[in-house]
């Protein structure tokens, strides 16, 4: 059968005992080179389990010259087992607490939501009410143009575009003048160089 591969876990496990074991200070080249022999643990692996020990606070790092030693002792380890221990059990009474709360909340909001016929059909009787405040939005959402604020605004929404273009249509007008009597262009010639429509007029 195929040999089942160590975990993640497993292999810092084992990491961690090279360390405690030799008591000693190695570069990343050693551990590539013990971890596969003495531990079963990849060489291509050493890297990333390393850092995530030193992430973790378990193996001690620093560089020298242009080179990182790495190094953990059994007393540092122990320490930082308990402050992991501390934090955790400290979390945990943090949410017992929290649960409790929750828990107490929960009975307190249930006094007076209890499963009865009447409770059930009032809420019927509300999802009902919801649903017909729904269409009736949408039914005036619909006949909003016919609201008489809505005309009026239209209205006067209308009459200011009106008066804009009639004041554009003058100004074309004044224009075309000036250029016949300045240049003598015919009418023609000056609509048609210009893009004006031969029906240009004022709006009623």
């Amino acid at each position: 059968s195929k040999k089942k591969g160590l975990s993640f876990e497993e292999k810092r496990a084992r990491m961690m005992e090279i360390f405690f074991e030799t008591k000693d200070v190695f570069q990343l080249k050693d551990l590539e080179k013990i971890a596969p022999k003495e531990k079963g643990i990849t060489s291509m692996s050493v890297k990333e389990i390393l850092q995530s020990l030193v992430d973790d606070g378990m193996v001690d790092t620093d560089r020298i010259g242009t080179s990182n030693y790495f190094w953990a002792f059994p007393s540092k380890a122990l320490h930082a087992r308990k402050r992991k221990l501390e934090e955790l059990e400290s979390q945990f009474a943090e949410s017992s607490q929290k649960k409790e709360a929750l828990e107490k909340s929960i009975e307190k909001s249930k006094i007076g939501r209890e499963d009865t016929a009447d409770r059930a059909a009032l809420l019927k009787e509300l999802a009902a009410l919801r649903q017909k405040k729904e269409q009736l939005k949408t039914e005036i959402d619909k006949y909003r143009e016919c609201d008489p604020d809505v005309v009026e605004e239209m209205r006067q929404t209308n009459q200011v575009a009106k008066e804009a273009a009639n004041r554009w249509t003058d100004n074309i007008f004044s224009i075309k003048s000036w250029a016949k009597r300045k240049f003598g262009f015919e009418e023609s010639r000056i609509d048609k160089g210009f893009g004006i429509p031969e029906d240009l007029d004022y709006i009623d």
